[in-house]
């Protein structure tokens, strides 16, 4: 695994000295594809000035409300949903409408609504995780064998606490993947609320720099949101070995 990682690393330093000739010898045209030295010589700079990270900052902001709140309402009604027939078979068809329409599809409703503040940002969000955390609760919920809820119900436990002690560590896997799917998702539509309405955040430095054809700091705002998004998907990684050492261990040894 190490060595994928080495080789991998490899690759993406062959890719940017690929880049780099390329753009000094001008095989493509250095104003629209700057050097690589450049871009990370004016990211360089807006990091140490501070620009990059109020931006980033504005963005984490609306991202983490938005994924906190799907969290909190799609974990409990996928759970049950799972656990009650009744309750699934009578939000099925919701579901099923709602879950095909494409996130950037709901920011023009969105803003109408709730205008281009924040909270327009932070329910487009909210709707483009609510799926994958959703259906892989509901999904692991499901898919827990019967028999521990059978013995559960037979020592006397109360719902709740069948709920707390079962359900939701037998299925936490599930949840952790529909978690992590959201992730990237999260991402992407900040920028894309931002980039539609907004005067701050990571999307609008990015479109605002293209307009005024500062093409450096355009890729220097891309090159902030790629390692942003490495680095949360790192400390993901840390809080799932974290909270389900056990899980993470196997998923390691199948690796």
């Amino acid at each position: 695994m190490r060595e994928s990682k080495l080789n991998g690393m490899f690759f993406l330093l062959a890719l940017l000295l690929v880049w780099e000739l390329a753009a000094r010898a001008e095989w493509v045209n250095p104003l629209i594809v700057p050097a690589v030295s450049k871009i990370v010589g004016t990211f360089s700079e807006l990091l140490w000035s501070g620009q990059i990270p109020l931006q980033i900052l504005a963005s984490l902001k609306r991202a983490a409300v938005g994924y906190a709140l799907a969290a909190a309402v799609f974990i409990p009604l996928g759970i049950f949903m799972g656990l009650f027939d009744n309750i699934r078979r009578a939000l099925e068809v919701t579901v099923e409408m709602l879950r095909p329409i494409p996130p950037p599809v709901v920011i023009p409703a969105a803003m109408l609504f709730f205008g281009l503040e924040d909270e327009m940002k932070i329910f487009v969000i909210f709707f483009s995780c609510a799926w994958p955390i959703l259906l892989n609760t509901l999904d692991g919920v499901k898919n827990i064998d019967r028999v521990l809820l059978h013995t559960a119900s037979t020592f006397g436990l109360p719902q709740r606490k069948i709920i707390w002690q079962v359900i939701l560590p037998a299925s936490s896997p599930q949840i952790m993947t529909g978690l992590r799917v959201s992730l990237p998702i999260v991402l992407i539509l900040v920028v894309i609320s931002e980039m539609v309405g907004s005067t701050d955040g990571i999307g609008y430095f990015i479109l605002d720099a293209q307009r005024r054809f500062r093409v450096a700091q355009m890729y220097a705002g891309m090159l902030a949101l790629a390692i942003l998004g490495y680095v949360l998907n790192q400390l993901f990684n840390l809080a799932h070995r974290s909270l389900l050492p056990w899980h993470w261990g196997m998923t390691k040894r199948m690796e």
